[in-house]
């Protein structure tokens, strides 16, 4: 993953910021609302991280052939792939109050996601995005300005502890198996 400049400065930033309560109980309110229609935002979540970021697909051998968004809503494999995501989520978000346990979640997360999946950790940052493109879309007249920070505070949050995971088991970035031509020597002229 490119380093741009500056990036060390905002992990370190986002790392040392912790939820105060009452962005904890903005994101637990809204996190509920969200939560109560769980398999369906997951799914929704996932079929826009997949439409717009197909890079991501990669690492799903069960849907990484499919194209269309309805044909990824009625997939049982990615059905069931939301509600682990939004299961974990759950977990972090009713455990803020908990700062161990949310390190705790984060880390088996990202290491499973390290170790067995090999996703670069990157997409935990575009998913997070993608979460809060959905939960915007979806309370559009009722995400006031204080839980949409909130929002993107809990983001830097598990990105950080997720980048940890990483970081603890020795992650090196992944790189596509490519086949390099031979290197062709210049002639020497006639």
């Amino acid at each position: 993953m490119e380093k741009v400049p500056g990036d060390m400065e905002i992990e370190r930033r986002e790392r040392s910021e912790e939820l105060s309560e009452a962005e904890r109980k903005a994101v637990q309110a809204t996190w509920a609302r969200l939560y109560a229609n769980c398999e369906d935002v997951g799914v929704a979540i996932l079929v826009r991280l997949f439409v717009n970021f197909p890079s991501a697909k990669q690492y799903f051998s069960q849907f990484r052939h499919m194209e269309d968004p309805l044909e990824m809503e009625r997939s049982p494999q990615l059905r069931k792939h939301a509600c682990r995501v939004m299961g974990a989520l759950n977990t972090v978000v009713e455990n803020l109050h908990d700062p161990d346990k949310v390190s705790s979640v984060l880390a088996l997360v990202g290491k499973a996601h390290a170790l067995k999946h090999k996703v670069e950790p990157m997409y935990f940052k575009i998913l997070s995005g993608v979460i809060l493109e959905v939960i915007a879309e979806e309370f559009a007249n009722d995400f006031p300005v204080e839980t949409q920070k909130a929002w993107a505070k809990l983001r830097g949050l598990i990105y950080s502890h997720v980048t940890a995971a990483y970081k603890e088991v020795g992650w090196v970035q992944q790189v596509p198996n490519t086949t390099t031509p031979p290197a062709t020597l210049p002639s020497s002229g006639p």
